[in-house]
């Protein structure tokens, strides 16, 4: 039973810490723009994971930032994926890698 509690009690330390030095690193006053551009290309078969992680950080509240999928010549297959990643999440959008910039605004 002790060493339980002595798992549970590190277990809560670790995760204080975690929480309090993630919001040190990322502060709430944070007004510029900021953005994760994912690359993709061919039938994306790493897209839906990579944005996934993306998301996972900003459910946290750690980061807040738009997730730009950019377009490097999918194909049908990789663009159906981007298309419902774009409209089953919020803030990640989908645009061609050569316009990259206007959407960076």
């Amino acid at each position: 039973m002790e060493i339980f509690l002595s798992l549970l009690a590190v277990f809560g330390l670790f995760s204080l810490g975690w929480l309090a030095f993630g919001r040190i690193l990322a502060p709430r006053d944070f007004y510029a723009p900021a953005y994760a551009v994912v690359p993709a290309r061919g039938d994306g078969a790493a897209l839906e994971q990579t944005v996934r992680a993306l998301l996972w950080l900003r459910a946290g509240e750690l980061r807040r930032y738009t997730v730009v999928i950019a377009d490097d010549g999918l194909d049908p297959l990789g663009r159906a994926v981007a298309n419902a990643l774009v409209s089953r999440e919020p803030r990640v959008i989908l645009c061609p890698m050569g316009a990259l910039t206007e959407y960076l605004v």
